[in-house]
């Protein structure tokens, strides 16, 4: 009786032991989960040109070398030397709005006078101060907002650079050895092939697809509305336009919550042909930007709902920070790909009962 009570009792520790070192080894990696996850993402992107390289060259470190090479030079530092002008132009705007408000305050005053002035809307008593003081806060939020986020991304340079260390000395890896990392880790893996291969198939697809979104997308909506705002003399077009690519994920309404209260603002400023100019490119290139390029960049690549994307980017942003435009996609498909294998499944063993009952 003893004998059978603890038959499993050996596999039962194992299984124990085995969750503990995998729950440690997670905690150990847990500083870098940021830095391997762009890796992969990364390798995933120019694994095409790996393989180009490996066709011409016999060195796989020589052809990982060269995929890294380009992976800076065509990535990473012009998002550095972009991300330098940004944080100079938000401390710019900070220092005046904080310093200077009364320059912000006399052009919101103007605004609203033009408001008042018109016959339709003189019949509404607006209260100017109190939408002046709530439009100041409102700038000064958005200010404090872009400061503190830049500053908690650039604040902590050594952390950064270890981050950024760990992250290049893994894609080389990564590229170089990927598919033998992948078989591997299949083969260990609890699971059978085709359901992994599914698992890898939609963090590559939908990982890649938000990736075109935004900064394919939304880098061309950014780079046109910054363009704009430049030409009409909007101050600080820098941010803007980069704002803009941020809330190009924001379905339907998009950037369009930049640049038409721009447009709107510089005509009741007085700048009639900058709001016109400001408007009309907003509407028809700016729009039409996403209209085009969605289907060609996207086509079916990701099977999700448009509310869903908004919801899980948005989400993952709040939970991952920068990552989480990536990761919060990505999770969402996880969780569909599993309930699709689990009815899948269900339905496999629920024939198969059927069949063995049927004489």
């Amino acid at each position: 009786m003893f004998d059978n009570l603890y038959a499993g009792f050996p596999k039962l520790i194992f299984v124990l032991l085995l969750g503990f070192v995998t729950f440690l080894l997670g905690h150990i990696l847990k500083p870098f989960f940021f830095a391997i996850f762009w890796a992969i993402l990364l390798a995933a992107i120019f694994s095409p040109l790996y393989k180009w390289l490996q066709l011409r060259f016999k060195s796989p470190n020589l052809c990982a070398g060269l995929s890294l090479a380009a992976v800076l030079i065509t990535l990473i530092l012009p998002a550095g030397f972009i991300l330098a002008l940004l944080v100079g132009e938000t401390l710019d705007l900070y220092q005046s709005i904080h310093s200077s408000g009364g320059s912000w305050m006399n052009s919101i005053n103007g605004a609203l006078n033009s408001l008042s002035n018109h016959p339709f809307l003189a019949r509404f008593n607006l209260d100017q101060q109190f939408i002046t003081d709530k439009s100041v806060e409102l700038l000064k939020f958005i200010t404090n907002f872009l400061v503190k986020n830049l500053s908690a991304f650039t604040g902590n340079t050594i952390v950064f650079f270890v981050e950024f260390a760990v992250m290049l000395y893994c894609l080389f890896y990564f590229l170089r050895d990927g598919k033998k990392l992948i078989d591997t880790i299949t083969h260990y893996m609890p699971v059978d092939e085709q359901h992994m291969n599914t698992f890898i198939s939609e963090f590559l697809v939908t990982s890649k697809a938000a990736l075109k979104f935004t900064f394919i997308i939304g880098g061309i909506q950014g780079l046109l509305g910054g363009l704009i705002f430049y030409i009409t003399g909007v101050d600080r077009a820098l941010v803007w336009g980069v704002l803009m690519v941020g809330l190009s994920i924001v379905p339907a309404i998009g950037n369009s919550i930049i640049w038409v209260p721009a447009g709107i603002i510089m005509l009741l400023l007085g700048h009639i042909w900058q709001g016109i100019a400001i408007l009309l490119f907003g509407f028809v290139v700016i729009s039409s930007v996403d209209n085009m390029l969605r289907p060609i960049l996207l086509g079916q690549d990701i099977q999700m709902h448009s509310l869903l994307i908004f919801l899980s980017t948005l989400g993952g942003i709040a939970a991952f920070g920068f990552s989480g435009f990536v990761l919060g996609p990505v999770v969402a498909a996880f969780f569909l790909a599993s309930w699709k294998m689990f009815l899948e499944l269900s339905s496999q063993g629920n024939a198969s009962e059927k069949a063995g009952l049927d004489p």
